[in-house]
């Protein structure tokens, strides 16, 4: 049976793109519908060649509606995500509110579909954009040789902070280039163009940013292993779509770079771009557009028995987001789970 579909949070970014996934993708559906907040309600959006008037959020929206895909603020989640559930839908909540819920799967379909298999509250989170590309490159090197610890620095692109940062990131570059006043800073924390920010999420525990937090705890989760160390440090760049992380991996057991390789090359969902010396390695503008994750600068850590280094980018609104979601909704489908009351697992 072809599902009833609701994108909350349609009109932002992240639900853009969901709605250009679930056509490219060729998701089935019986029928669809968007809904956002009060603001952006009676917008009028053009999908599969009809015309649709969004619809505010509302309990009385989900009615007869199988599978959510939300990107909301984590405030807003968390009251409707579990109304939506309610009424019988199944939820991917791209926010941050119910990721480290333990009666919620924390999912990367590349890494963790089994999570799926037991789904108590009708939600499934969609990790945090920075740590999605990370998983996906580290799982089949942690199958390999499992993974002790990692020290990983991001370059984040403006994109994270959704249209409001793309704006005003383009706003300063043209600024800038007539040599004109800066517009006042809104969506980052300082002015992006031409800068690089270490501080542009909300300040957590002991020094560390929120998104690190993210990327510390979401990790162990989406692994399965608690004892893994993560040490990170994030940072917001001049880049309008694509996310860039140096990961320095260290391994409780031997791993060769060959070997490494080999492994990321037969992955889903990576390609590798690994010949330093004729320039080919992953770049931004190579994961703009694209649902894969991209890794190279596989070298060798000397400073550890067991270690390598790694480059690794992709696109934050696709598979940092959108594509991810969309990705777990196609699992769900493909295992006859959307559309049918579920219990926890026996």
């Amino acid at each position: 049976m072809q599902p009833s579909i609701a994108i909350v949070g349609a009109t932002g970014a992240v639900g853009c793109v969901m709605r250009q996934l679930l056509l490219e993708r060729r998701v089935p559906f019986r029928s669809i519908k968007f809904l956002a907040s009060e603001r952006s309600a009676g917008k009028l959006i053009e999908f599969a060649g009809r015309t649709h008037e969004v619809e505010p959020l509302r309990p009385e929206a989900f009615e007869g509606v199988d599978l959510v895909l939300s990107s909301t603020p984590a405030a807003v989640s968390r009251e409707w995500s579990p109304i939506a559930a309610r009424a019988g839908a199944i939820v991917v909540d791209n926010s941050s509110a119910w990721r480290m819920d333990p009666d919620v799967p924390l999912v990367v379909p590349e890494v963790n579909p089994h999570a799926l298999d037991r789904i108590p509250k009708g939600i499934v989170a969609n990790p945090n954009c920075s740590t999605i590309q990370m998983v996906v490159a580290l799982k089949p090197l942690h199958d390999l040789a499992r993974i002790k610890r990692i020290v990983v620095c991001t370059y984040q692109a403006s994109s994270g902070k959704g249209a409001t940062g793309l704006c005003e990131l383009d706003a300063q570059i043209v600024a800038l280039g007539r040599g004109e006043p800066l517009p006042p800073v809104k969506a980052h924390r300082d002015r992006l163009a031409g800068n690089v920010l270490p501080h542009d999420w909300k300040l957590g525990e002991d020094g560390y940013s929120e998104e690190e937090w993210k990327m510390i705890r979401e990790t162990r989760k989406i692994l399965g292993d608690e004892s893994i160390l993560v040490s990170p440090t994030t940072a917001r760049v001049p880049v309008r779509t694509g996310h860039s992380e140096a990961v320095n991996v260290e391994f409780h057991n031997p791993i060769t770079v060959e070997q490494a390789r080999e492994a990321l090359r037969r992955a889903p969902g990576v390609i590798v771009l690994d010949d330093y010396a004729a320039g080919v390695v992953p770049l931004p503008i190579h994961a703009e557009g694209r649902d894969e994750t991209f890794v190279g600068r596989i070298r060798k850590d000397p400073t550890v028995p067991h270690g390598l280094n790694l480059w690794v980018v992709a696109d934050n609104l696709r598979k940092g987001a959108a594509t991810n979601a969309v990705q777990i909704a196609e699992v769900l489908l493909a295992r006859g789970r959307v559309g049918r009351k579920l219990a926890p697992a026996r």
